[in-house]
């Protein structure tokens, strides 16, 4: 079974937090600003220490697993087997 927790987690938090996209914090002319589509080495830094701590907090404290695929199959071939025997 494919663990897909981590992959879809970081995709996901990779596209939200770019800076500019949703917000950009420290912002051009602001502390924080909502979709500019701008960017600065500052906030670049600022939005990759949040990303690590959502990541770390998605993965290793919370624990997010995703199994995709052949989860099902195994199921159902553990149910028939089951089904079998008794």
């Amino acid at each position: 079974m494919a663990d897909w927790g981590a992959v879809l987690m970081s995709v996901v938090l990779f596209v939200l937090l770019t800076p500019g996209l949703l917000f950009q914090l420290p912002g051009k002319n602001r502390v924080l600003e909502f979709g500019n589509m701008q960017t600065s080495g500052a906030s670049i830094l600022v939005h990759t220490i949040i990303y690590f701590g959502l990541i770390t907090i998605f993965l290793i404290a919370i624990g997010v697993h995703i199994y995709a695929g052949i989860l099902f199959s195994t199921i159902q071939s553990n149910d028939i087997k089951m089904v079998n025997n008794g």
